[in-house]
């Protein structure tokens, strides 16, 4: 059974081993200023290990951001994503958010699209 948790803030340690699961980062990262400036954070685990993640991010007002949603490669394609979007969605909007923005690679379109989202332009320039 795998369990949401609103604003869990993981440990470094949890955070890092998922990202080196999900996306193959190897290098820590520290989250600590991520998620205190955070609209919200939701994270879900399975026998209390962290199987997902995914960060609301936000301008101060209007605007809520999803970010760096993820899940553990062992445990996808169960619905996991979907259900921490929607209670993303639902957080963002009981805190006061009107809008909710997501970017995403194009492989990712019909899952987004399933969680509500709809296409909208949007522009990005790479920093570094």
């Amino acid at each position: 059974m795998v369990l949401l948790r609103i604003d869990p803030f993981p440990s470094q340690d949890d955070l890092n081993m998922l990202w080196l699961e999900a996306w193959g980062s190897r290098e820590p990262k520290d989250f600590s200023g991520v998620l205190s400036r955070s609209l919200a954070h939701i994270g879900a685990y399975a026998d209390g290990r962290l199987v997902g993640f995914v960060n609301v991010a936000w301008d101060g007002g209007a605007h809520a951001f999803i970010l760096d949603t993820c899940v553990d490669p062992r445990m996808r394609r169960k619905g996991i994503a979907t259900r921490m979007i929607i209670e993303a969605t639902n957080v963002a909007r009981e805190r006061g958010a009107k809008w909710l923005h997501v970017d995403f690679e194009p492989h990712l379109t019909s899952f987004y699209r399933s969680c509500g989202f709809r296409q909208t332009e949007a522009g990005l320039i790479k920093l570094k």
